[in-house]
């Protein structure tokens, strides 16, 4: 049981932010070397965002074909994924506004008065239409070299709709990428077997650099995290499934078994096969599980659009950069792409944070180390609810078109 305990990435992360603690308290000269450690952790990561990106998108798009068979299920999936993400990013934002959890955070984080006024007027000059015309580039490969992130998004969306008009002719491409995709997601299976040292790393970094006291904010930041994803499910999610006519509470009961394995496994992509067979139990017909709980994965994360928007508004209070609400609007548009890139693995959420402040260019991107503690602790709320929110748009989609056969659902969780 120990031994099994020992080699549980949980178990190890908590080890990791513990021994952090403790290091940056009683050794304060270790700063330096946390944060070199914390950084190195980080950029294992960034080196993987623009192929990882890329190619989820691609695949995401291309693989829709079968809109063009069940086109009118397409529309409506992309359309509900799109309004429900945005009230997951609204409602983010609004609780990060109310709560503030980045106010407590130690005023001598912006010692470097020089380095943050850049960011502050970056922020007062962010707009629309810089945002817009810098997402076309000019250069593709120059895009990847710079790791922009918008630019590839852009790129990877053209080139999944040019990929699939090909139909079959692109199957040999399609299948190729797919292969890439699992090398990449397996290299960030390994990154993320090193997340306890980046943990300890920026932990020890937090504390020697900070104080003790930026464990306050950061608890705030997580409790704020889920009491948001509880409030999202059990009131807007609840919402959905009372106009539809079916029990939330039946379908999480349905589910638990699922809920535990994505809480152990922080990565709700684990249960994915799982969820397509039982939502088919459940009563959806196999030609709507087969476009929506796939589409999901990319394009309906709930959970970690908002844990995007809490983290941004935090980091934002952290460095005491104000934005204005039209500013924060210009952020959800932003956060609106860069989290389509977010596929169901560990630490994906922290990944399209990382990208998405270097993308705005308002926050200092470094300032994610801030995070790294706690990110692994908010990764199962993320996970959990991006999850519940996929079933839950599949049954809706499939209620729409009248191709859901409601069947007894038993008390083990398997459907009659």
């Amino acid at each position: 049981m120990f031994k099994r305990l020992l080699f549980n990435l949980n178990f190890q992360v908590i080890i990791g932010i513990l021994l952090g603690v403790v290091v940056g308290f009683f050794f304060k000269s270790f700063g330096p070397t946390a944060k070199l450690i914390s950084q190195t952790f980080i950029s294992l990561i960034t080196m993987l965002i623009p192929f990882i990106i890329f190619l989820t998108i691609v695949l995401g798009i291309a693989g829709m074909s079968d809109m063009k068979k069940v086109g009118r299920v397409g529309g409506k999936a992309l359309l509900y994924f799109e309004i429900v993400s945005t009230c997951a990013l609204i409602i983010g934002v609004i609780v990060a506004n109310i709560l503030r959890p980045g106010d407590n955070f130690p005023s001598d984080i912006a010692a470097d008065h020089s380095k943050l006024a850049v960011y502050q007027k970056a922020a007062a000059d962010m707009h629309w239409i810089d945002f817009i015309v810098h997402i076309v580039p000019n250069n593709v490969l120059e895009a990847f070299v710079k790791n922009d992130i918008l630019q590839i998004l852009f790129f990877a969306i053209l080139f999944g709709f040019g990929l699939s008009r090909m139909g079959e002719a692109g199957q040999s491409v399609i299948s190729l990428f797919d292969k890439l995709s699992k090398v990449f997601f397996n290299i960030m299976r390994i990154v993320m077997r090193v997340a306890p040292i980046g943990a300890f790393g920026g932990m020890a970094y937090t504390i020697s650099t900070y104080g003790i006291k930026t464990l306050q904010p950061l608890a705030m930041l997580m409790v704020s995290v889920y009491l948001t994803s509880i409030c999202f499910i059990f009131i807007v999610l609840n919402i959905i499934c009372r106009l539809y006519k079916f029990s939330l509470w039946q379908y999480l009961k349905y589910i638990r078994n699922e809920i535990l394995i994505v809480f152990g496994t922080s990565s709700s992509e684990s249960v994915l096969p799982l969820m397509m067979e039982k939502m088919e139990k459940f009563g959806c017909s196999k030609s709507v599980v087969g476009l929506v709980i796939p589409a999901g994965y990319s394009f309906n994360l709930d959970g970690t659009t908002i844990y995007l928007s809490m983290s941004v508004i935090f980091l934002a209070q952290v460095f005491h950069i104000p934005l204005t609400l039209m500013q924060q609007i210009t952020i959800i548009g932003i956060l609106m792409i860069t989290s389509k890139g977010a596929a169901g693995v560990t630490g994906s959420g922290f990944i399209i944070l990382t990208s998405t402040l270097a993308a705005i260019k308002i926050i200092p991107a470094e300032g994610v180390a801030i995070l790294l503690g706690v990110d692994r602790f908010m990764s199962e709320a993320r996970a959990i609810t991006n999850m519940i929110g996929n079933g839950i748009a599949t049954i809706v989609i499939a209620k729409s078109e009248g191709e859901f056969h409601p069947v007894a659902v038993l008390g083990d969780g398997e459907a009659a």
